[in-house]
């Protein structure tokens, strides 16, 4: 049957190809040339003509960033509030919807129109920020984790996966004597790998890249995360921060870009590596609820 395809039908798919190729290239290749001039030497990279491959190979850059307690320190931060924010959020919002999905649930109607309202509309960053102060979390390491901990657009991914699992499933256990959190623990969150690896991609994803909560909520430099770290170096006092960052042994071999682009690398690179291994479920908890059987 493909032997038999029209001319039409042939160039058809070849400019498919060559535009998707295109699409590729444009979305590739600033990334590849971040890293490229990252790994050349800064002094040298001013004369530009970099592109491919790095004209003087050298590691200074990184060794400069690396050097950094206060790179460091931003990076253990974005580490911890990642991993226990991501695991606090899916957690809590499973348990929600977990309730969610029980028919007993009193005013559980009412309930998803209230939540339905917050996906359109907030109060707006004035308020919020009153509240945050209110709650004494400005200037804390949990500004990042308790006002992230629920999210109820990803109660509607979880929900949606708790109503297909099997009702015999809770009723066996019902059977055997177990309570809503051990059925919760015990049966639910074990079937719910595909949904939960999704969420937690989501919401690592956000955690990791989030500089926003840093910029409004904290002053205290020793909490700020890394990507408010290289927000600073970059959109405010990049140059002078740079310059203190340069160890005296490499200071006429990096320049304030090539260390901006160094720290872009390490910024990045870890939540790249992380994505690969959670494709298939997050590809799967897509899924979710669109086909049915």
């Amino acid at each position: 049957m493909l032997k038999n395809r029209t001319t039409a039908e042939k160039l058809f798919d070849w400019g498919n190809i060559a535009l998707m190729l295109v699409i590729c290239f444009l979305t590739i290749y600033p990334i590849w040339y971040v890293i490229v001039n990252s790994f050349n030497e800064g002094q040298d990279a001013m004369r530009g003509g970099i592109y491919w491959l790095p004209r003087v190979f050298s590691l200074d850059n990184y060794k400069t960033v690396f050097q950094n307690k206060g790179l460091m320190t931003a990076m253990g931060i974005t580490v911890a509030k990642t991993v226990v924010g991501t695991a606090l959020h899916v957690f809590f919002t499973a348990m929600v919807a977990y309730a969610f999905s029980r028919k007993e649930l009193v005013g559980r109607t009412l309930y998803m129109y209230i939540g339905t309202v917050t996906l359109f509309f907030s109060g707006g960053l004035i308020p919020y920020y009153l509240l945050i102060r209110d709650l004494g979390l400005l200037d804390s390491f949990w500004v990042y984790i308790f006002p992230a901990m629920f999210s109820f657009f990803d109660l509607i991914i979880f929900l949606a996966f708790f109503r297909e699992l099997p009702e015999g499933l809770e009723e066996a256990a019902r059977i055997d004597g177990a309570n809503d959190f051990k059925i919760f623990y015990r049966i639910i969150i074990p079937c719910s790998m595909p949904v939960i690896a999704t969420i937690s991609l989501f919401h690592g994803v956000y955690q990791w890249n989030d500089y926003f909560t840093a910029v409004i909520f904290t002053n205290n430099p020793d909490l700020q995360p890394i990507q408010t770290f290289l927000y600073r170096i970059v959109a405010l006092s990049g140059s002078n921060q740079i310059a203190s960052m340069v160890p005296d042994n490499v200071v006429r071999k990096v320049t304030s870009q090539s260390v901006k682009l160094a720290t872009m690398v390490v910024a990045t690179l870890p939540i790249v590596i992380v994505y690969p291994f959670l494709q298939k479920y997050f590809v799967k908890g897509f899924m979710i609820g669109s086909i049915k059987g």
